[in-house]
């Protein structure tokens, strides 16, 4: 296979996964931030990480320990190009922070690779090759923060070998907010403390609070919404992992908030607001977490943004 371009930059947003109550299935791009990774054609089979830069510099340069290698790794053994890939990464998610980090490298990678491609892959097919790549970090395949971060906006996804992918509408005046404290929880240890066992009404509230939620974004029912966006399964579990967290949601819900809730496997969190209430929710929840001494950064935006591209 010859064709195609030489080298390619692709830029792939940050995302908040599980949405509360949207546990493996559910999730949101945040364009403010993201990873841009460059990949360039070799002579030779494989992937060499060339070059780790920006925010996180500490992850392995060992293609099958990367979640961006990992993922060029399998989108070579799928494809089998004439050439291999030469990758340079530019974090700009910080490690452990709850904001699918790891799922954009991966995602950046492919996207960026697919353009050097003769006959580019279908998304659907990228997202595989991603979620192998995820598969490093979180020691599974998740598609809560890939899919996202490859199509953008809101994205329910059904199931993992044939996945499934809807993005879902968001009302025009909702605004997300997200607010990422100044300290790292590994996903490993996040998912470790999860009961492997839901009891029926924890799963028939959860079902329901799921089923409402998405209902209430096709129909622009915010109220529906704010009924409908609590986690009652995993953030009780979660929760004492991150510093402050009943203040930092509590402040949020007094000043106006929809919903608050983790955002993927923590620390950040994230909330759904009006316009209106997005600056006074933000400084409710940087206030709280102020209070436990941790700096945080925090966006306000949006649920719709582009997914990932490849850059000019």
């Amino acid at each position: 296979m010859s064709g195609g371009r030489e080298r390619a930059s692709a830029f792939a947003p940050a995302s908040v996964g599980n949405v509360a109550i949207g546990f493996d299935i559910l999730g949101f791009a945040i364009g403010a931030i993201g990873d841009t990774i460059t990949v360039s054609r070799r002579g030779s089979p494989g992937v060499e990480i060339r070059g780790i830069s920006g925010v996180v510099v500490d992850i392995s340069h060992e293609a099958r320990d990367n979640t961006a290698g990992r993922a060029l790794l399998a989108m070579a053994e799928a494809v089998r190009p004439d050439f291999g890939f030469v990758v340079e990464i530019e974090k700009g998610i910080p490690l452990g922070s709850g904001l699918g980090g790891s799922a954009a490298s991966a995602v950046g990678a492919v996207v960026a690779a697919n353009a050097l491609l003769e006959r580019p892959c279908a998304p659907l097919e990228l997202l595989s090759f991603a979620m192998a790549g995820e598969a490093v970090a979180s020691g599974g395949r998740h598609v809560d923060n890939i899919a996202p971060s490859l199509f953008g906006g809101l994205v329910l996804t059904v199931g993992i070998d044939h996945p499934r992918v809807k993005q879902i509408p968001v009302p025009p005046e909702i605004r997300a907010v997200v607010v990422h404290p100044h300290m790292f929880l590994a996903t490993a240890k996040a998912r470790a403390i999860l009961k492997r066992e839901v009891n029926l009404s924890d799963f028939v509230w959860q079902t329901a609070n799921l089923a409402g939620f998405i209902s209430g974004c096709y129909t622009s029912d915010l109220d529906m919404i704010r009924a409908s966006l609590e986690d009652v399964v995993i953030e009780p579990q979660r929760q004492a992992l991150i510093p402050g967290f009943q203040d930092v949601r509590r402040g949020a819900l007094e000043a106006g908030a929809l919903g608050c809730s983790i955002s993927g496997a923590g620390p950040s969190m994230f909330a759904w607001t009006t316009a209106a209430s997005a600056p006074a929710v933000q400084a409710a929840m940087q206030r709280e977490f102020a209070r436990q001494s941790l700096k945080t950064d925090a966006w306000s935006f949006e649920v719709g943004g582009q997914g990932a591209r490849v850059l000019p």
